[in-house]
């Protein structure tokens, strides 16, 4: 059975409840015309809503309540019948022959390698028309209660607007809190993992260790000594490629781009030079990985090697960090462009009333009056850079060094995140837990570049608003 009909029966009934009560809402309208009544408080429509929403919503809580807990009772169900009981304890293969007979029964697959999923099939059926009906039906009987109790509670002075008004803000509220409930699930889940890396491998020698080769067959008590968990090498390789050579490429050319755009270009060449810049910030990161891979890197190599550097790499910190910035190039030039154009038009004009040449105003006049917001636009792009994986993971290598020489390879924290996340080690295994930890300190540094730059917008606002 379709997951989506419930979903529809819901839909169905809610827009009988929206009719029933609109016709019954016209009714009180004409016998307020005709005096016969008190006047209707609410436009017909509102009443019609009121019903609508009374009766959908807890129906469809319920429904997505009883699509996330119905497998399990559905497994459950399936386990306890008498075909289960030749299936292994546990193991992927009793996994495996599970799904394949739900699959069976669902009509998703036609053919199973294994004979007990055929003899699973019959239960798995049986559960999920049961469990089905159930869900149906309680959802029918308590979206028809609900819409029936707001239906009776109808009255030409009954205050339908009020009521769905209420509903929509309790809804909007929900859907705020949602962003902020999330934060708070990702940093409860990372301090959990991180709490549990940080009793197996010291927090010191984590953070303040300078040698990373985490080896996830290794036993887990000669790994959790923490000697292979110095994380240093990472945190560098994040700032060097992110915050130093990104940041190098990113604002020059992203401040220069928006003085130009703002004070020379033309208007017609603004409509369409801005549009074209802005769609750097657009192309996916896995392009910007394959260019790097095959232009960016062999390039640079080859001028490495060319100055008489020996150690240049085909994955280079720099080949990294030039294409990241062309990257993020669009937040700092829109952030400058909207700051630069939110200075008083009475400040350009007073400089250049004074004497000052235009060049004298931008730099003396323009860009000190806009840089909280430049400073901003920074932020949240070296935020965005130190967070990016896929380039990093194409084009930077996967070796944690210390060392300032860009032709080199170098990893970063996030490259290591997806290593030591999509290895084959067990999941209560160190290196495994490590990801955790590197995540959690990534976290707070973009969150704190985040606060900052927020904190810097909102001075700059209060300045020119």
């Amino acid at each position: 059975m379709s997951p989506a009909i419930p979903f529809l029966l819901v839909l169905g009934l809610a827009l009988f409840g929206w009719l029933a009560a609109r016709a019954r809402a016209e009714t009180f309208r004409r016998a307020g015309a005709a005096g016969k009544t008190s006047r209707l408080h609410s436009l017909p429509g509102y009443h019609g809503w009121f019903v609508a929403l009374a009766g959908a919503v807890p129906a469809m809580l319920f429904a997505l309540v009883w699509s996330a807990a119905s497998p399990a009772l559905v497994l459950t169900r399936v386990l306890a019948d008498s075909a289960a009981r030749v299936l292994p304890a546990f193991g992927m293969k009793r996994d495996s022959i599970l799904a394949e007979a739900q699959a069976l029964a669902t009509g998703q697959s036609d053919t199973a390698f294994d004979p007990l999923a055929r003899a699973l099939v019959p239960a798995f059926r049986s559960a999920l028309q049961f469990y089905g009906g159930v869900g149906i039906a309680v959802t029918l009987v308590l979206g028809f209660a609900c819409g029936a109790l707001a239906f009776l509670r109808l009255r030409p002075d009954f205050q339908a607007r009020t009521q769905v008004e209420r509903i929509v803000m309790a809804g909007l509220l929900l859907a705020s809190l949602v962003a902020v409930l999330t934060t708070f699930g990702i940093l409860a889940s990372l301090l959990f993992e991180t709490f549990r890396f940080f009793q197996l491998v010291p927090a010191g020698k984590f953070l303040f260790g300078t040698h990373w080769s985490p080896d996830p067959m290794a036993p887990v008590a000669s790994a959790s000594g923490g000697d292979a968990y110095g994380a240093i090498p990472l945190f560098w390789g994040t700032i060097y490629i992110g915050a130093i050579i990104a940041m190098v490429v990113a604002i020059p050319l992203g401040l220069m781009s928006a003085i130009y755009l703002t004070q020379y270009a033309s208007p017609a060449l603004r409509k369409v030079l801005k549009p074209l810049l802005e769609i750097l910030a657009g192309v996916p990161t896995v392009v910007y990985g394959y260019f790097a891979a095959l232009t960016v890197a062999p390039a640079i190599r080859d001028f490495g090697q060319a100055l008489g550097i020996a150690s240049a790499s085909s994955e280079s910190a720099l080949a990294a960090g030039v294409v990241m910035g062309i990257m993020i190039i669009p937040f700092v030039s829109s952030m400058a462009d909207d700051s630069i154009a939110a200075v008083p038009q009475a400040m350009r004009d007073g400089s250049l009333a004074m004497g000052a040449t235009k060049y004298e105003t931008i730099t003396r006049v323009l860009v000190p009056a806009a840089l909280p917001g430049i400073v901003a636009g920074i932020m949240l792009a070296v935020s965005r850079a130190i967070g990016e994986t896929m380039i990093v993971v194409m084009a930077a290598g996967a070796t944690a060094r210390l060392t300032a020489n860009p032709f080199q390879s170098m990893t970063t924290v996030t490259y290591q995140i997806v290593a030591m996340l999509t290895g084959e080690g067990s999941f209560d295994h160190p290196a495994t837990l490590s990801a955790f930890a590197l995540g959690m300190v990534l976290f707070l540094v973009t969150l704190t570049l985040n606060f900052i730059a927020l904190r810097v917008v909102k001075r700059f606002r209060e300045a020119y608003e």
